[in-house]
């Protein structure tokens, strides 16, 4: 074979191999998802909220959000506490279910007893805030944000920045507590340590 023949066929060899490794990697991922329903199956409620989430955003399998809201219905019973919050949040945006607010609140409220249920308590606060599937209490609110936000005191991982920043913008507005801007400057700074960039933003703006 000459040289040029051979360099004629480099990239139809190349686009032979990347087909290939598509395939292995489909199949692989494949097998993956299939592990992971017989482990939700048998009772692994976290793999029931992981698979949910795949199948919520369309990850390694078709979107289907019936389906995520199955799995994290699942997820929910067995004691995931993720599974409640994600249900929750299918349930306030009517994905995958039909609409309902009031079941949205019962299962924030769930998590919210959870020490990482920072994001069931902010949920819950904004429903509060709202009047959605709750009769409106802007003190509630203010009191669950503050829930989310502070966390345990110590761990990141319970804390919710979007919830500082939401409580940052009621002190400022004096809505559901006294009007406070020096609160407001200190949960706008917390919110940005929390990686929420509107929080370093309205910190910014206060501090000019």
């Amino acid at each position: 074979m000459t040289l040029r023949a051979t360099a004629c066929r480099l990239p139809l060899i190349a686009s032979m191999l990347f087909l290939v490794l598509a395939f292995t990697a489909q199949d692989a991922n494949a097998q993956t998802i299939q592990d992971r329903q017989k482990r939700c199956d048998g009772g692994d409620a976290f793999e029931c909220f992981y698979l949910g989430s795949l199948y919520r955003i369309g990850e390694g399998v078709r979107q289907n959000k019936v389906k995520a809201v199955e799995l994290y219905t699942k997820a929910c019973n067995g004691g995931d506490k993720h599974g409640c919050n994600n249900l929750g949040l299918m349930y306030e945006k009517g994905e995958g279910v039909r609409q309902d607010k009031v079941k949205a609140a019962e299962l924030y409220t769930k998590v919210c007893s959870d020490r990482y249920g920072a994001n069931g308590c902010y949920g819950l606060a904004t429903l509060y805030q709202r009047g959605e599937g709750v009769r409106q209490d802007k003190v509630k609110a203010v009191e669950l944000y503050t829930k989310a936000c502070d966390g345990d005191g110590l761990t990141r991982d319970t804390m919710s920045g979007s919830a500082c920043l939401n409580l940052g913008l009621m002190y400022e507005k004096g809505e559901g507590v006294r009007q406070s801007t020096s609160r407001a400057k200190q949960l706008y700074s917390k919110s940005c340590d929390l990686d929420i960039d509107l929080g370093c933003a309205n910190a910014l703006r206060l501090n000019r």
